[in-house]
């Protein structure tokens, strides 16, 4: 009973800190607020931490805490499964929550929302715990949705910014989208299982894996497997909160958000939320090999695109967003080649070295007085020497370096896929290898141009190029309000740039420690133990990519002294050397580049027309379809002829009557024969 105690203070802690900076954000002083979210998220972590011993031990739980609902033969309930699978995400999300909530004490000191920022960063960690720590699909949703919630609410938390409100709206639609096709998936589950409680699903599964669901009922073309589509639509669920293309719009424009929201969303909650339930899925995933291989391509595809998206970025912040994509996509791929604890690996190791990233991003913003633009930056490793390291020791994570955190974990995802059979799988390997590439080739560039070359601050900029990105991105990391976002950015002629407070760099440099070693010691009983062992399912005889994988791992320091001699170290260090020769050597070949590739720069620039295909084809058809049912079917037959056409037949009627009501008899006469005349016309007729 201790330990579910224990359980239960694990997401209430957060939310006991965000009831009173939310419900107190006018009275309480600052200090206040702070204190309660940060000592809420302290405590969620800390108790994770003795959890995660616990289940080390042997000890896992399986269990309702109340009973929610009954309806018929249904139960809803509220409760808790905590394994291997669980506590990793816990350790995960409430440590990269706490380092976010330190960070942001400095970054957002001038902010007169102060108190409800904290008040929402604390609600988002419990909605993202209520969702991992769930054990059936009800609680699922309902995480899900508060993640999405409390989302809308953080990207757009300037909210009398325009941009911030398009920001949240998309975030909300099409979020919404991938929501829809996660209740069908649920729906059906439901409706076959006759539970939402994971375990009875799971031990049911198998028995119904040759199950059909009939579409199209008489036609024998529409019948599909059930597994498949139950699959399927929970994956297009994941999708939409693991951003995956064609769903993937909102993710780069979530940047108009304050900087820690960037890295909570990104590094370590909203995002990985869909990677963690494919994972928790598996024991469904590892019946249908058609979902399996929608997975991998979908995962491919985005992967790769979004990866020659984060080449022309200039913001930032945009960058490493764009990497985030191309990163998940990664993750994803893992999941469809049945290599479900190498994609929470990769989870696992992302969530440091991209929060990282993203809060060594926002150091940078503040030592630059807010401007976001890295073509004017450069040099900024004298002046902001913590950021500047600890920016470096993220982007050689990031791009599978050995020895770091993300080369064992990416590494491990690219043996993955070469060694699956899944439909699917060759053009995995394709994208996953040249996203090596490109991925090397993005994140350097942004390196080299802030850190590196010519110091580009603090002079006029005459092509206007320095204006008009924050014309474009007015206030994305303004500290004041919105009214404010016409004030200057960037530093004055005269200038320099310096270090952030240690309330800035203090969690930076508390994520480069995992961001180097995590991956080291974690590899061996992550991936070839048995520390998901229960947890995680495979089918190891239909997919045998771990097994096979396990027999060519001889330890993590064989792995990367190996990895020297493979064609993936050799592209990153492509990608490396190529990004320094041009941005640093001759920066006047990507000019030249950018001038003559004409059409396939502005397919870029337009991110492959995804935006302006929702808003024509998808948001102008709801519009004409809603406009069409306005004019035809409001106004046309329900005002024009069901309530309209009712008053002029009343009103026909009326005249009509009024005539003969006119109150000479010899009217009233002249009715009662033309009424006697014509009933007596009826019946000789009928006869």
């Amino acid at each position: 009973m201790e330990m579910q105690n224990i359980y239960l203070a694990v997401p209430l802690a957060p939310l006991v800190g965000a009831a009173i900076a939310g419900l107190f954000c006018r009275l309480i002083p600052r200090w206040l607020a702070h204190t309660a979210t940060i000592l809420g998220v302290a405590t969620a972590f800390v108790l994770s931490v003795v959890i995660f011993n616990d289940v080390k031990a042997g000890n896992t739980f399986n269990g309702p805490v109340y009973e929610w609902l009954t309806s018929g033969d249904y139960r809803f309930q509220v409760g808790f499964l905590i394994d291997q699978l669980t506590v990793t995400m816990m350790l995960v999300v409430t440590f990269v929550s706490l380092m976010v909530h330190i960070y942001t004490i400095g970054y957002m000191q001038d902010d007169p929302g102060y108190n409800r920022f904290f008040s929402y960063i604390a609600l988002f960690t419990f909605a993202m715990l209520m969702l991992v720590m769930s054990n059936n699909f009800m609680q699922l949703f309902f995480g899900w949705e508060a993640v999405g919630l409390v989302s809308y609410l953080l990207i757009g938390f300037w909210y009398t910014r325009p941009t911030a409100i398009v920001a949240n709206m998309k975030a909300f639609l099409v979020n919404r989208v991938g929501d829809f096709g996660f209740i069908l998936g649920i729906g059906l589950v439901l409706a076959h299982f006759g539970s939402l409680d994971y375990k009875t699903v799971f031990d049911q599964a198998p028995s119904l894996a040759s199950a059909t669901l009939n579409l199209v009922p008489g036609y024998e073309w529409g019948t599909v497997s059930l597994m498949s589509a139950i699959c399927i639509l929970l994956f297009i669920g994941a999708m939409g909160k693991s951003a995956q293309v064609p769903l993937h719009v909102w993710l780069p424009d979530s940047m108009e958000g304050p900087t820690p929201i960037s890295a909570l969303i990104h590094a370590a909650t909203m995002v990985t939320a869909g990677i963690f339930m494919v994972a928790r899925m598996s024991h469904l995933f590892e019946l249908s090999d058609t979902a399996l291989s929608f997975v991998i391509i979908i995962g491919s595809i985005t992967a790769l695109f979004m990866g020659f998206l984060g080449v022309i970025q200039n913001d930032i912040k945009r960058v490493v967003a764009y990497s985030t994509l191309s990163q998940l996509g990664y993750m994803t791929v893992a999941l469809g080649a049945s290599a479900y604890s190498v994609a929470i690996f990769h989870l696992m190791t992302h969530a440091f070295f991209k929060a990282l990233l993203f809060l060594g991003a926002g150091s940078v913003i503040i030592g630059m007085h807010h401007d976001q633009d890295i073509r004017n930056m450069g040099g900024l490793r004298k002046y902001m020497p913590v950021t500047w390291l600890t920016s470096l020791i993220g982007s050689l994570a990031l791009i599978g370096t050995p020895f770091f955190a993300g080369f064992y974990s990416k590494d491990s995802i690219i043996e993955a896929v070469a060694l699956s059979h899944i439909t699917g799988s060759g053009f995995a390997y394709f994208s996953v290898m040249v996203g090596v590439f490109i991925t090397a080739f993005y994140s350097f560039r942004m390196y080299f141009l802030v850190f590196h070359g010519e110091e580009r601050f603090g002079k006029a900029h005459a092509d206007g190029a320095h204006h008009d990105a924050h014309a474009k991105h007015a206030g994305d990391d303004d500290h004041g309000s919105a009214d404010d976002v016409h004030e200057h950015h960037g530093l004055k002629p005269g200038q320099k740039p310096h270090e952030t407070p240690w309330v800035v760099t203090l969690p930076l440099v508390l994520l480069a420690i995992p961001s180097v070693v995590i991956g080291y010691f974690a590899i061996e009983p992550m991936l070839f133990g048995d520390y998901f062992q229960g947890a995680i399912h495979i089918n190891a005889e239909a997919h045998p990519v771990m097994e096979e994988l396990a027999h060519e791992f001889h330890g993590a320091t064989a792995m990367a002294l190996h990895a020297i001699q493979t064609p993936v170290f050799w592209l990153a260090v492509s990608g490396v050397v190529l990004s320094w020769f041009f941005y640093l050597k001759r920066p006047e070949i990507p000019a030249a580049i950018k001038a003559a590739s004409g059409p396939l720069y502005t397919l870029l620039e337009n991110k492959y027309y995804f935006d302006k295909f929702n808003e024509r084809v998808l948001a102008g058809g709801a519009k004409l379809l809603g406009r069409g049912l306005w004019r035809g079917g409001d106004a046309g037959v329900i005002d024009g002829l069901i309530v309209g056409g009712a008053v002029r037949l009343v009103s026909g009627v009326s005249m009509l009557v009024r005539f003969f009501q006119s109150g000479h008899i010899y009217h009233y006469a002249f009715t009662m024969i033309f009424g006697v005349c014509a009933l007596l016309s009826f019946w000789l007729l009928r006869a």
